[in-house]
């Protein structure tokens, strides 16, 4: 556990050394998997209509509600080292 929590962490820095800016999709992919493996499932309300970066990004991490925070951890940690090559 604490062994993937370091990975966890360590993959948060070096998303923000990426050669390349991610595309939307990927982006929207980090965000839910960071936000389910560090809070666990979705809380609070959506956001209102006209707000669609925060509505995409609720509705994102909303569609791994029930994912285990532990397997989104891995995952995140999976995607940050396939973006980084």
């Amino acid at each position: 556990m604490a062994d993937l929590q370091q990975r966890f962490e360590q993959a948060q820095k070096d998303v923000h050394g990426l050669d390349a800016r991610p595309d939307n999709d990927t982006l929207l992919r980090l965000y839910a998997l960071y936000k389910q493996g560090s809070e666990g499932d979705v809380r609070g309300e959506k956001p209102g209509f006209f707000d669609f970066v925060g509505t995409a990004k609720y509705e994102a991490w909303a569609s791994l509600k029930g994912t285990d925070p532990d397997e989104a951890k891995k995952k995140y940690v999976d995607l940050v080292k396939k973006l980084a090559g």
